[in-house]
């Protein structure tokens, strides 16, 4: 492993990680991994591109040097970015796959148990099938989730820098509330958001915030076309952060009246509960069905119409183009015995979709578990901002330090 001081985390931080994956491979009784997967690329050696599309792979021994397989053109990412070494690329017109058999038998692992990331994105089933065909000297094996099982528990290191994305977060979500108003389209709010986020020393994310206003806000993962906000409508935000490709997220609402209705009310009442009760209670050793059953009984519990249609919240952290969250290592669903432990970082979503039958709302918290409780990253006040025309206030009464009311601007 090359020693250098330039990457994401300290030294011992990568040495951490590939003595633990190791441990792992041995309890699996591998000889070595194969691992395409780019966050679990980034996780263990801090190589990333927006070039993934390509295959690229790190390949990892149980003894011996680690060596990537990347195109031509990606190579310079291992030298720039890794503690990698070794190098084995190939060219746009070559055999990706080929060169991949060729690396491992030189590196003696052609007749070896080998275990491969079966439902990575990028390592689709043609190039899986030419694998098993050309690796005809040993066993391949599926070991899906061998890295995840490091990656579900953040390290103080990664603690650290999701607080640097979550300034970021804070930073869009901030401008996105102040630019809303009628009038404005969701193309100006969601310029403003990412400007906001780059600003603030935040970096590309895996998905641009999400802008809907009035209706679309029904149409499940839509973001900005150029609508304009009316009178009268509510502004969703969904903003997710980024800094080193890790990533924190959150949504909050913005309605366009002077006071809210009944039902909106409601909505809103039931999501701050949500996430209070929520994270009085998480601490190690809930299981993820309670935690979900938290958050999904006290929003069905509304008067707004309303309901909790997907998941409560998913484990956020690395993340690439096309989803910024990490569900697919766990989620908050119904009916998983998996229980939560120190260090696990989630997006917390009691947003509630369908209130009155045509609006979805949200307010949302990425928090950490700690030792005894959780933590959340961010500070901004989870509720509404009314706002009921131009001109008018456009953000709750803020607090002085004193605890007197600080009047609106005129």
């Amino acid at each position: 492993m090359r020693h250098r001081d330039d990457m994401t985390f300290p030294p011992e931080e990568y040495a951490r990680r590939l003595e633990d994956l190791r441990d792992r491979m041995k309890s699996r009784r591998l000889d070595a991994v194969v691992i395409s997967d780019p966050e679990n690329l980034m996780y263990l050696t801090d190589y990333q591109t927006t070039g993934y599309s390509f295959f690229q792979a790190l390949v990892v021994p149980l003894d011996g040097d680690c060596f990537m397989v990347t195109r031509n053109m990606e190579e310079s990412n291992v030298h720039a970015r890794t503690w990698v070494e070794k190098t084995r690329p190939y060219a746009d017109n070559g055999d990706a796959i080929q060169r991949l058999i060729e690396a491992l038998r030189e590196a003696g692992l052609y007749n070896s148990t080998v275990g491969y990331e079966r439902n990575s994105y990028f390592l689709p089933a043609y190039q899986q099938d030419r694998f098993h065909s050309a690796y005809t000297g040993g066993r391949l094996l599926d070991c899906f989730g061998i890295v995840e099982e490091g990656r579900v528990c953040k390290s103080k290191h990664e603690i650290e820098i999701m607080k640097r994305a979550a300034r970021a977060t804070e930073a869009g979500m901030k401008a996105g509330i102040e630019i809303a108003e009628p009038g404005v389209s969701e193309n100006e709010i969601g310029a403003a958001i990412s400007a906001a986020m780059f600003e603030a020393g935040g970096e590309p994310p895996a998905v641009m915030p999400y802008v809907t206003s009035g209706p679309r806000s029904m149409i499940g993962h839509a973001t900005w076309e150029g609508r304009t906000v009316q009178e009268g409508e509510h502004v969703f935000l969904e903003v997710g952060g980024c800094y080193r490709r890790y990533h924190t997220a959150m949504m909050r609402t913005i309605v366009m009246q002077e006071e809210l209705s009944p039902s909106m009310r409601s909505a809103e009442e039931q999501m701050q509960k949500a996430l209070f009760e929520l994270r009085d209670r998480v601490q190690p050793g809930l299981t993820v069905s309670d935690a979900d059953k938290i958050v999904r009984d006290i929003i069905s519990a509304g008067s707004h119409g309303g309901s909790l249609i997907t998941r409560s919240g998913y484990s956020i952290g690395i993340a690439f183009p096309p989803s910024w969250d990490e569900g697919y290592i766990l989620s908050l669903m119904q009916g998983d015995p998996q229980i939560l432990k120190e260090g696990m970082t989630f997006h917390i979503i009691p947003w509630v979709w369908g209130v009155d039958g045509d609006k979805t709302v949200g307010i949302s918290d990425t928090f950490y578990v700690t030792e005894t409780g959780c933590e959340s990253f961010f500070s901004l006040p989870e509720e509404f901002t009314l706002k009921p025309g131009k001109g008018k206030p456009s953000a709750p009464t803020a607090k002085k330090a004193n605890g007197e009311q600080a009047q609106p601007a005129s």
